[in-house]
């Protein structure tokens, strides 16, 4: 039995996480903690034998836990998973993996000095759509993918005013770093992970001022990242944008053929050529099936620790993802294109 510590019960935590617990046979929640006693009040009935604490070095120094699960506001991700790997316990994290590149590489540090799992919260790559789409990419049908176009933008969809989202001293971001996370690693994983070697962004706060909301983060962020194979991809993540529609994309392009994961709809499509003409093709396949992506990512984390398998998910990978986002943060502030 999997013992876990749970460090932060707020929605995120009440939700796809306590969710994907009630499934897992193989784990138990033992103790529980956050800083809001009301938050602590919602889950104790829901885990009456689990421990309620209000300080997590205390939770992690007297319960015997083989792994914390960290829902925290994103400024604390980083401080919590390194104490936590300090005392060496495995640790699943929510995205995004930290607030700036230096925070990313202690983690990363922690983890292999303890020799410990650290896996942060990469659901997306647990969809139907992307496994499907994984395997035909894993079996040459695109060919070289040499292109990408990724995004998810709102056009009214600002999370929690005046909140820790909309705080950067809490959040480290806007739609970049809460989105953004979600969809870039999709497209990167997509891609086989290639490494990232310059950016420009932009970044753009014109609702902050609004009775709408008050912010003090973007509202919509633009970007261009090279990778070191020599592909590129396009971003756009945005909370509030004058447009049509809400969309959510991955769009790949292939020397073989194209493909499109198309979020709002939970569908892929793909895009070749046969007999001399273009040919759309729609499998029959898509995300709305009851399965829950959380739970597929935790219960692979705990595979993982249980040395059932190999973690699909290291660490590196999350350094190049914040480094990522804290290059088009700069880039959007300095006017050029950073090199990682």
């Amino acid at each position: 039995m999997v013992r876990i510590g749970i460090v932060g019960a707020g929605k995120i935590c009440q939700g796809p996480h306590m969710g994907a617990y009630d499934k897992i046979d193989n784990t138990e929640i033992v103790a529980i903690c956050d800083i809001d006693e009301k938050k602590l009040e919602q889950v104790k009935n829901r885990y009456p034998k689990a421990t309620l604490y209000k300080d997590y070095k205390e939770m992690i120094e007297a319960e015997k836990l083989d792994a914390v699960d960290i829902c925290t506001p994103n400024n604390m991700h980083s401080v919590v998973a390194i104490y936590a790997l300090n005392k060496g316990l495995n640790v699943i994290c929510e995205k995004p993996d930290a607030i700036n590149t230096s925070e990313a590489e202690k983690m990363k540090e922690a983890a292999e000095k303890s020799g410990k799992t650290l896996m942060v919260i990469r659901n997306n790559r647990y969809r139907p759509t992307t496994k499907f789409l994984k395997k035909y990419i894993k079996e040459g049908k695109m060919g070289d993918i040499y292109a990408g176009r990724c995004g998810w933008i709102r056009r009214r969809g600002i999370p929690g005013w005046g909140g820790w989202f909309t705080d950067k001293k809490q959040s480290g971001g806007g739609p970049l770093i809460d989105l953004g996370v979600h969809i870039i690693d999709l497209a990167m994983y997509l891609m086989g992970n290639p490494k990232p070697v310059t950016v420009s962004g932009t970044a753009y706060s014109k609702f902050a001022h609004t009775s709408y909301s008050k912010t003090d983060v973007e509202d919509l962020a633009m970007g261009f990242i090279r990778f070191d194979n020599g592909a590129c991809l396009q971003i756009e993540f945005s909370w509030a944008s004058n447009i049509e529609n809400d969309q959510i994309f991955v769009e790949l392009r292939g020397e073989n053929s194209g493909s499109k994961l198309i979020g709002m709809e939970g569908r892929v499509e793909l895009y070749t050529e046969e007999c001399g003409t273009n040919v759309t093709v729609k499998p029959a396949i898509n995300d709305y099936n009851g399965m829950n992506c959380h739970e597929a990512n935790i219960r692979h984390f705990v595979d993982v620790i249980e040395g059932k398998c190999e973690p699909d998910f290291v660490p590196q990978q999350g350094v190049n993802m914040v480094k990522i986002l804290e290059a088009i943060y700069k880039s959007a502030e300095c006017g050029h294109e950073i090199a990682l």
